[in-house]
């Protein structure tokens, strides 16, 4: 298997088509097809749905992405690498709780930016689900979620802490008594958010 192979392989991919894969690499489009061909040919599977409109991924090609993501940014790891002179440059990409961004990450982030004028900061915002994929897909860097975090894969530390307080009205001492409320309605965050599992373990425990 070729790295070079694999790279064309993401970006067609991530473009969705050989020849805008081709115009992106600064190269023709029967070379972006011939290591595509090569490559579908060294695993045995077919990676790629041709159409007119572009290519779609197969089953087989989704699976392969997320590695030649990681390879991707391992290969970019090893390149600044080599030319670290001790100042910090490039993209750095990180994810966050929309509110730890709000009300936690400003003066840090302005801070940072401040003293590292050459890091090109991109900020994504999401749920803790979220940003764990977005993490082990190399998608970021790292992400500010609420913890703890248990992944073969991942080192986590704690930065912050948050309190999290359940209100109700003065006749409601209790989750008890807010569960037998008889029209009892819960607006809660999507499936993902941190926030929505606390409260359901909560209730789970009730």
């Amino acid at each position: 298997m070729d790295v070079r192979d694999l790279a064309t392989f993401a970006a067609v991919a991530r473009l969705g088509g050989m020849g805008r894969a081709a115009r992106e690499l600064n190269t023709v489009q029967s070379n972006v097809t011939q290591r595509v061909r090569r490559l579908e040919q060294s695993l045995g599977v077919t990676l790629f749905e041709r159409s007119r409109s572009g290519a779609r991924l197969t089953a087989a090609g989704q699976r392969l992405m997320p590695y030649a993501a990681r390879l991707d940014a391992l290969l970019a790891d090893a390149s600044r690498a080599a030319r670290d002179d001790g100042v910090p440059r490039g993209t750095l990409t990180i994810g966050s709780l929309e509110t730890t961004a709000a009300l936690r990450l400003s003066p840090l982030l302005a801070s940072y930016v401040s003293a590292h004028p050459h890091v090109d900061l991109v900020l994504r915002t999401g749920t803790t689900v979220e940003m764990i994929e977005r993490v082990l897909d190399c998608e970021l860097e790292g992400a500010f979620v609420a913890g703890p975090v248990t992944h073969p894969e991942l080192i986590g530390a704690p930065v912050f802490e948050e309190e999290l307080a359940l209100l109700s009205a003065p006749s409601r001492r209790s989750i008890k008594d807010i569960l037998g409320q008889p029209h009892l309605r819960l607006v809660v965050l999507r499936s993902g958010c941190s926030y929505r599992q606390r409260l359901e373990e909560v209730l789970a425990r009730q």
